[in-house]
């Protein structure tokens, strides 16, 4: 489902296999006993060193989103869309909360609340030549989840971008996206985006952050996503 490797400093967590990396409970079990390990592994490290996670994934797809069809075969469709939910809400929270800066490079198609994974990360990287980012929910009569909208707010700027992203649906390539101020930069192709990743992540390495004040101050920058994931988590428990 998804491997994590170590490259001196660098974390690159993979979604594996030539499929649509749709966001069911194992896959998003895996995810995130991958990012449990890089806390670990962090919270081991010297405090002078510094890391960097990069996201990334085989195949044309980086996500696919959730896995509809697992959760309409469940039998109880309504009680695996709120599994597949706040285990992805889980996963934000943990990335967002992350001792250390955070790359997806996009090597694909990212949609729905596989788009909402990617802007999770504190940089987006994307394949120009192949993929597009996609909130689908409108063409597939869904409606999207407040602290989706939530996190959209907090990583697209311009409202006039964001009422295109949820509003109407657009397909963007990464072009669109990079003039949106929506991802970071374009790249020929899917080596090279994950290329470009790695030498985005050797740069930040370089700069020695301490990755606890790092991961605070982010907590602050998105506190209002955390709030809206805590708020949701708090409801299902009562």
């Amino acid at each position: 489902m998804c491997t994590l490797e170590k490259r001196d400093s660098l974390f690159i967590l993979t979604l594996t296999g030539n499929n649509q990396h749709r966001l069911n409970p194992t896959l998003l079990d895996a995810i995130q006993s991958a990012l449990r390990r890089v806390r670990a592994e962090a919270a081991t490290s010297s405090s002078s060193s510094s890391s960097v996670l990069i996201t990334t994934a085989e195949g044309k797809f980086f996500s696919n989103g959730y896995d509809l069809a697992w959760a309409q075969s469940s039998g109880e469709i309504n009680q695996a869309s709120q599994l597949m939910d706040a285990k992805l809400r889980s996963v934000v929270a943990d990335l967002i909360s992350l001792p250390m800066p955070t790359i997806a490079a996009v090597t694909g198609h990212a949609s729905a609340a596989g788009y909402i994974l990617a802007l999770s990360h504190d940089y987006i990287l994307m394949r120009n030549d192949r993929g597009f980012l996609y909130m689908s929910e409108l063409d597939i009569k869904l409606v999207i989840p407040a602290w989706f909208i939530s996190l959209v707010e907090s990583r697209i700027g311009s409202p006039i971008a964001r009422r295109e992203v949820v509003l109407t649906a657009a397909k963007l390539t990464a072009m669109d996206a990079v003039q949106k101020g929506i991802i970071d930069s374009a790249h020929d192709s899917a080596d090279e985006t994950v290329m470009a990743a790695l030498r985005l992540g050797e740069e930040l390495v370089k700069k020695g952050w301490d990755g606890h004040v790092y991961g605070e101050i982010r907590k602050q920058v998105l506190a209002g996503v955390l709030d809206k994931i805590g708020e949701i988590n708090t409801r299902s428990k009562l």
